[in-house]
């Protein structure tokens, strides 16, 4: 049985209904491909705790736990590992979201999703995505 492996994703949803993408920097698993900032939950911690610190060091904002709603999770069979992601949604945070690892980021409509390869595990968040922010 392969191990299961948690991970964090936040899509970070701006005042004009738009959601933040990452680009996967050069030298990373999937390089290249578009996802929702978050990260692996450490041992002994939340997911809400994953992405108070992720988005602090993905993107220099400051993210309030209070902020943050599940909306929905992904459980995706890569072959040496299963992912299980539960997706949460920001709408308020301090700062202005800057890549600190060099990576790409986009502001994208829901319904252009789809326009930028991404993970075969964020995939399927998609339409979740679109029913919550429409147009």
């Amino acid at each position: 049985m392969s191990r299961i492996v948690l991970v964090a994703a936040c899509a970070l949803v701006d005042t004009d209904g738009r959601i933040l993408l990452a680009q996967r920097p050069e030298g990373k698993s999937l390089a290249g491909l578009w996802e929702f900032p978050g990260g692996k939950v450490e041992e002994g911690e939340r997911p809400e705790e994953t992405l108070i610190r992720e988005l602090d060091e993905e993107l220099g904002i400051k993210v309030n736990e209070a902020c943050l709603a599940p909306l929905t999770f992904a459980s995706y069979a890569y072959q040496d590992f299963h992912l299980l992601m539960p997706l949460y949604v920001c709408r308020r945070w301090e700062g202005n979201p800057a890549g600190q690892e060099g990576q790409v980021l986009k502001w994208v409509r829901p319904v252009r999703l789809r326009d930028y390869p991404m993970p075969p595990a964020d995939e399927p968040l998609i339409p979740f995505l679109m029913e919550l922010v429409p147009g």
